[in-house]
């Protein structure tokens, strides 16, 4: 088994939305979650670069627009099911891919707010301000020429420069950035979370009418063959008198 197509690709090669939905969901939980997830665990890590920062802002961009459109072809597929020519097993197919997609949503939420958690928590680290009140307090003017020219060279050292001063602050304001546009799509899911919830419910209702009306098929049946089954052993004994009576 080869591996899983892209959505994009899906959608382009079949006209039955069914499949393309399942590769939309399968794609967002298998594919670009799990390669959010390693993303942010490396945050705060040695290995945490410009690059993989911006490798997470497109992951992240590239998720969101994925939910949206499977978000919306599931719906889409909810409302084709409340017709009564689609069978019984697509109606069950289309909730199931509702719920899996429901999981992958809470796993990708997750995600979101350990990502955002951890981009607050390192904005608080690139500033060192101890150092500047640790340089300030050094006072030379009692200690020997060897003394003074020790401190002044830690204190170069410790001082930060205006270019990395400079440096930072566009590091903190671009974070903070991030930050922003992390809580705003977090608000985003979470409303598609709530509509897909919604949709969840409406579904399984609808699948426990399918359940309902098998059991009652499933009794109407039972008990035609049991009338049939009364009848045939009704005629057989009349047939039996009738030879008998002549």
């Amino acid at each position: 088994m080869g591996p899983t197509p892209s959505p994009r690709w899906a959608e382009a090669h079949c006209p039955d939305p069914l499949p393309v939905i399942y590769t939309s969901v399968y794609w967002v939980n298998i594919t670009a979650v799990s390669t959010f997830q390693r993303l942010v665990n490396t945050l705060g890590t040695p290995k945490d670069t410009p690059e993989l920062r911006e490798k997470l802002h497109k992951t992240r961009v590239h998720i969101g627009k994925l939910v949206k459109d499977t978000s919306a072809k599931l719906k889409q597929a909810s409302e084709t099911d409340h017709r009564v020519e689609v069978s019984a097993s697509k109606k069950i197919t289309d909730a199931k891919l509702s719920k899996d997609f429901q999981a992958v949503l809470k796993e990708f939420q997750k995600a979101q707010r350990v990502a955002a958690e951890r981009e607050t928590a390192y904005i608080h680290l690139l500033f060192p301000k101890q150092f500047f009140l640790l340089a300030s307090e050094i006072d030379v003017t009692e200690k020997s020429p060897e003394q003074r020219a020790l401190l002044v060279e830690s204190r170069q050292e410790v001082l930060l420069s205006d270019n990395e001063i400079a440096f930072n602050e566009a590091i903190i304001e671009e974070r903070e950035q991030g930050i922003q546009e992390i809580q705003q799509q977090i608000g985003e899911v979470n409303e598609i979370f709530k509509d897909l919830a919604v949709l969840v419910h409406e579904q399984g209702a609808m699948i426990d009418d399918i359940g309902s009306n098998a059991e009652s098929a499933h009794a109407a049946t039972a008990q035609g063959r049991s009338q049939l089954a009364k009848a045939a052993k009704t005629q057989r004994s009349n047939s039996s008198l009738w030879e008998a009576f002549y």
